[in-house]
């Protein structure tokens, strides 16, 4: 079963957000994502300053199987991103909820909280597509 933090808020689409003060944000993907994904190899996370919208394209991961987009979960500019993963994606495999992260938002609106899961609904909600 997958590590889910009970401190963060999760998307449908496996995104994390965990809330920082004054409406910083910082993002990543879940345990579940970064073990479907398999090994790692490449990241590409968006550049500071970059206007970001709730559901929007703004990242990719790449592992030996598959690439796909990370989604922002909130709106707002990115104030940093985790430039170690450019040389060291399997960060997102070893810590995906730690030294994985992958960039930080300066919210411009709280997100929505019917758009981000409880912990407990994002198990519910593996639970419900692993069916």
């Amino acid at each position: 079963m997958s590590n889910i933090p009970s401190d963060l808020r999760y998307t449908k689409s496996h995104e994390w957000v965990r809330s920082g003060q004054n409406g910083s944000a910082e993002i990543g993907i879940s345990d579940h994502a970064q073990e479907a994904l398999g090994d790692l190899v490449f990241v590409e996370v968006p550049e500071v300053g970059r206007s970001v919208h709730a559901g929007d394209a703004c990242a990719v991961v790449e592992s030996v199987k598959a690439a796909s987009d990370v989604y922002s979960p909130v709106n707002g500019k990115v104030t940093a991103s985790n430039a170690a993963l450019a040389t060291q994606p399997e960060l997102l495999n070893q810590d995906p909820y730690g030294a994985g992260w992958l960039f930080r938002v300066q919210t411009t609106s709280p997100p929505e909280e019917t758009s981000l899961m409880s912990a407990a609904e994002y198990a519910k909600f593996l639970a419900d597509e692993a069916k």
